[in-house]
């Protein structure tokens, strides 16, 4: 980035602040990554120039056959990552994923239902200051106060009671495997439309660590960004592409054949124009490095790495809902250490461990400042960090939350990340 030190040095020091802190920070958000160095060339490069309105081959503009051939080699990717029929990758970001998804469905008015976001479900599943629950009337569902597992038999009985068009499994702080077979009965039985969100565990999916939703769902969408390893964007798929029954999924202008050209016009023009063509093209890296063999095994140690911090912070007497985990993250409930969420992710963050509070189930605090914490492994399981590193890493966390207004310990602490984080180096082609 030499060019830009001497354009803009200001932003270029901003940068170079934002590098370190990354290079220099235990990153434990379970939504975050690092990408490839790859993904950074592509997600800066040229085609961030081109306008691209449409989709290949039917483009507003002229001029796109090169990023054509960048979308298409996306989509292609995709579909053989997650055995899908129809893949869009246009989506900016989840949220608006979910969007189209959601508008494609059901008609604004309709009756959704979601996970509970204090149950670990998603602002875009029904939360009253999302456009989600705005737009619908919506039903949400929440997990066993015992279990902290989706509650099936109470799922089932509001479906029957409020028979919604549609209903969504999945969300942003659920630990365990998706049941999507159960879901699927339960959507079977009041003739529900089953949209899968999968942006938590897409890239475990795409490895076949965790359950494929193709089987079941009518609709899936993904983030790019988190257990996938690439740039920040959205994705919506189908395992199947059926023809549109007439009368259940209405189309919104003119005729179509296939469901997937309602999901494609309500993405553009429905909801967005220009697709971030530079983004698309970082998708088709990140799903190809998804691809190879190696990237399984790295899946694989994201779940081992996890499994490992929960089996020690139980160990050391912390609530972890649901009991532990099945994949990349945990939810710690704190009440019982006498720290909110908010105390914790501030006291951490000192420490240079960066984490995020959470709502957990049946809180009785507010979303600012929340009984709990959510702790994932991509993050550091990219820096090539292991089973030993995890086992040190709780330790450190236990330590802090311990005694969290020792500023002494909190800097003995950040001496002892910075060693760790020096070990496991990022992006050594930034430096040279």
């Amino acid at each position: 980035m030499s060019h830009l030190k001497q354009t803009d040095p200001e932003l270029f020091k901003i940068l170079g602040k934002e590098e370190s802190r990354e290079h220099n920070t235990l990153e434990l958000i379970a939504s975050e990554n690092f990408v490839s160095y790859s993904v950074l060339e592509a997600a800066g490069g040229v085609m961030t120039n081109k306008y691209a309105e449409g989709y290949p081959g039917k483009r507003y503009y002229g001029g796109c056959e090169h990023v054509d051939e960048a979308e298409n080699l996306a989509r292609e990717r995709a579909k053989k990552l997650f055995n899908a029929e129809y893949v869009n990758v246009q989506p900016h970001s989840g949220s608006q994923a979910n969007m189209a998804a959601l508008m494609t469905f059901v008609k604004v008015g309709d009756t959704i239902m979601g996970l509970d976001l204090a149950h670990g479900g998603h602002l875009t599943h029904g939360s009253p200051v999302n456009f989600s629950g705005r737009l619908y009337n919506v039903i949400s569902y929440q997990v066993g106060k015992e279990t902290g597992r989706v509650d099936f038999y109470n799922l089932m009985k509001l479906a029957k009671e409020h028979r919604p068009k549609l209903i969504i499994c999945g969300g942003s702080a659920y630990p365990r495997f998706i049941e999507f077979e159960q879901f699927r009965q339960v959507a079977d039985e009041v003739g529900a439309f089953l949209m899968a969100d999968i942006a938590h565990p897409s890239g475990l999916v795409a490895t076949g660590i965790h359950p494929s939703p193709m089987p079941y769902c009518d609709v899936v969408t993904t983030t790019t960004h988190k257990t996938l390893r690439g740039p920040r964007g959205g994705m919506i798929m189908m395992g199947k592409d059926p023809e549109n029954p007439w009368g259940k999924v209405a189309p919104k202008s003119g005729r179509v054949k296939n469901i997937s050209e309602l999901i494609d016009s309500m993405v553009m023009p429905g909801i967005q124009g220009g697709p971030l063509m530079h983004i698309i093209a970082a998708k088709a890296v990140a799903f190809g490095e998804a691809l190879k063999p190696e990237f399984k095994e790295y899946t694989k140690a994201i779940v081992k790495n996890a499994k490992t911090m929960a089996e020690e912070f139980i160990s050391l007497d912390y609530h972890l809902i649901s009991g532990g985990t099945d994949t990349h993250v945990m939810l710690i409930d704190l009440t019982n250490k006498n720290i909110t969420g908010k105390a914790a992710e501030n006291a951490l963050e000192k420490a240079g461990i960066t984490v995020n509070k959470n709502m957990v189930p049946f809180d009785q605090r507010s979303p600012f400042i929340t009984s709990g914490i959510r702790i994932g492994t991509p993050a550091i399981t990219t820096r090539g960090m292991g089973v030993a590193e995890m086992r040190k890493i709780v330790k450190l966390i236990d330590s802090v939350i311990n005694d969290h207004e020792n500023e002494a310990l909190i800097g003995n602490v950040k001496n002892s990340v910075q060693d760790l984080c020096n070990s496991f180096p990022l992006y050594d082609e930034l430096r040279d």
